[in-house]
């Protein structure tokens, strides 16, 4: 039966490009490329559901949509009457920033509006909105500000029955992502990104856009029927309620969901002038504290490394230093005050030698102090100061309550002319840069020196297929310290497993609006070739394509600038030899610097080794590059 409804749908998509309806009920709209569809249509309970397939292949089968009320029952019921109405946009988004300068912003959209019958107490109308993209398809729920009163909800009803015993892996926080696993395996309850291969060309993920209200997404596993639901839900619908966008990415290769803008799109344009918004790379004092020069100096938190971090910074063209804990008393005391407390006179300091060298400052702000203390006048003193930036750090409550107050957060940096990086377990991204352009960065992961628990190749490989589909990532990547045995570092002073070349090729994998690098400008200088090549990091984007991987496995990616085009490849434990097409290319010819793991290279055991060859190259060639175990490959091609 459900391949009879299924071919019937596609009959009808095909004449119809957007939906088509019969007497039973059955609705269905196509991505603009006709590759993608999303058809609806009752169940033998007479109750919606709805399933999604891609290149002809039904890959979500009859899933069960809308929510189950308190005193009501299911909301829409079978009773409920529906009429659709269709549109399409084609339109083009350009951001402050972002992967690429200008993003497609094409779909087209289904509405079904379905009313209770008459008498109905509580919640008497509700809507779906679904859109299918190229790149992935979305539904949300809407109730119109004229639907009756309002309704207590026991839970939502959203489902995704999956058609086959796919492959998945999950957002695990601050630990190792979890998979891969057979769905039929999983249980219990998951974070989004839920990653999926279903196919050798077929990959999806879960997650969710524009969440306004409500407990962000939680995903259930029903273990052997292959079936996840939303576990999370809003305390109540009433009129004017809008939910989070259900988004279900698609690519044919895990890469295409890397590059997606799927999850921006759905969120709304920007209100006001974001002009000053700029991205680009950071240095930080946190991991520098305890480092000892050759020539004597230790770094320290202190006034006198500032100015060095600061020098180096502007030496480099990075446009950021970020000062992190601590600098106005102990950041877990409530009697911390983050406008007069510690080492406030010499960080005001700091924040005018950094405007005369063209480096702006970013002060951290603990949770304690964020709420102990009125938050409107703390950032619009740092505003006044002059910072460029706050990162907020251990954000409590609920989800639902830490969600509202990252909201306010955001907002108020926004008002303020302050970029904002939320760390220590945030709410996770849904989209909302493209409000929001200042929220440039979050620390959805473990930022890869915190934890050596997850500071292992496998993960970051893994990682940017699933976390970095939510949005930008503050990883802190790019340690270029790797001798062997531990340093004089103050915190986390273990050696790191990893190569100088991967490190340096994690920065430009790692998308982030603020590319936060750890370490003390005479560990960069080491490496005069590696660190021009984080430099060379000029943002925003013009241009970014993942051009190669497999999850958990390896990446290669690509981000153009105004000058030239940069690629970066890392690897999980395995050495492996690449071949990278240069098919992005336009005609002409270039000339390739290639920064190369060394031929005894090792993340464990001979960390630092690596050499550097240039070449003549064309947009049909290929690069063969050989990364070493735990390692990568920086490239550098001058338009």
């Amino acid at each position: 039966m459900k391949k009879v409804l299924f071919l019937f749908v596609m009959a009808c998509l095909a004449v119809v490009p957007y939906s088509c309806q019969s007497s039973a009920g059955r609705f269905g709209v196509v991505s603009p490329d006709k590759a993608l569809e999303v058809s609806v249509s009752k169940d033998s309970s007479g109750l919606y559901v709805y399933s999604f397939a891609a290149q002809g292949e039904e890959l979500i089968t009859a899933s069960p949509v809308g929510f189950k009320g308190k005193h009501q029952g299911m909301i829409p019921d079978a009773d409920w009457t529906v009429s659709a109405s269709t549109s399409s946009h084609d339109g083009v988004w350009k951001p402050v920033w972002g992967k690429r300068k200008e993003v497609k912003d094409q779909y087209n959209e289904l509405t079904l509006s379905f009313d209770a019958p008459e008498g109905e107490q509580g919640i008497d109308q509700i809507q779906i909105v679904f859109r299918a993209y190229k790149d992935g398809i979305a539904f949300r729920y809407v109730v119109p500000q004229e639907a009756g009163h309002s309704e207590e909800i026991e839970c939502e009803h959203t489902q995704y029955c999956f058609a086959g015993d796919y492959t998945a892996w999950f957002y695990n926080g601050e630990y190792h992502n979890l998979g891969p696993d057979k769905l039929s395996d999983v249980e219990g309850e998951r974070q989004p990104v839920m990653t999926i291969q279903a196919g050798e060309h077929q990959f999806m993920a879960l997650h969710e856009a524009d969440l306004k209200t409500g407990e962000p997404l939680l995903l259930s596993s029903l273990k052997e029927e292959r079936v996840f639901k939303v576990a999370s839900k809003p305390a109540r619908l009433e009129p004017g309620y809008v939910s989070a966008w259900r988004v279900i990415l698609h690519g044919k290769t895990p890469g295409e969901m890397v590059d997606s803008h799927l999850l921006e799109l759905l969120n709304p344009e920007p209100a006001g002038d974001f002009s000053w918004v700029k991205p680009g790379v950071a240095v930080w004092d946190w991991r520098i504290n305890g480092a000892i020069t050759d020539d004597g100096f230790t770094y320290t938190m202190t006034y006198p490394s500032w100015v060095r971090m600061v020098d180096f910074a502007s030496e480099q063209g990075f446009k950021y230093l970020v000062l992190d804990a601590n600098w106005y008393g102990p950041e877990f005391d409530d009697k911390s005050d983050p406008l007069s407390g510690g080492k406030v006179n010499d960080v005001k300091r700091i924040l005018e030698y950094g405007k005369k060298k063209g480096v702006g400052i970013w002060l951290y702000l603990n949770d304690v102090g964020g709420r102990q203390y009125p938050i409107e006048e703390t950032l619009k003193q740092y505003s006044e100061w002059g910072a460029a930036g706050v990162k907020y750090g251990f954000m409590n409550g609920t989800p639902e309550e830490k969600n509202a107050w990252t909201q306010q957060i955001t907002r108020l940096c926004a008002e303020n002319k302050l970029l904002v990086d939320f760390h220590d377990g945030p709410v996770h991204p849904y989209g909302q840069m493209r409000t929001w352009p200042n929220a440039i960065t979050r620390e959805y992961c473990q930022a890869q020196l915190d934890a050596h628990r997850v500071f292992e190749p496998k993960t970051f490989v893994t990682a940017v297929y699933v976390n970095m589909l939510a949005g930008p990532l503050d990883m802190n990547n790019g340690m270029f310290d790797l001798r062997q045995g531990n340093t004089t570092r103050v915190d986390e002073n273990q050696p790191v497993p990893s190569t100088v070349v991967s490190e340096a090729a994690r920065t430009l994998i790692t998308f982030s609006g603020a590319t936060i690098i750890p370490d003390i400008p005479e560990m960069y200088r080491k490496y005069p070739e590696l660190l021009d090549f984080l430099s060379a990091q000029q943002m925003p984007w013009v241009e970014s394509k993942t051009l190669m991987g497999e999850i958990g496995k390896y990446i290669v990616m690509m981000r153009e600038t105004d000058t030239e085009y940069l690629i970066a490849a890392a690897t999980n434990e395995e050495a492996r030899t690449l071949s990278i097409p240069l098919a992005f290319l336009p005609e002409g010819n270039y000339t390739v610097q290639l920064m190369l793991d060394g031929e005894d290279a090792h993340y464990l055991t001979n960390r630092e080794s690596y050499q550097v060859k240039t070449r003549e190259v064309q947009p049909g060639d290929s690069l063969q590059v050989r990364l070493a175990p735990g390692g990568g490959a920086c490239m550098r091609i001058k338009k």
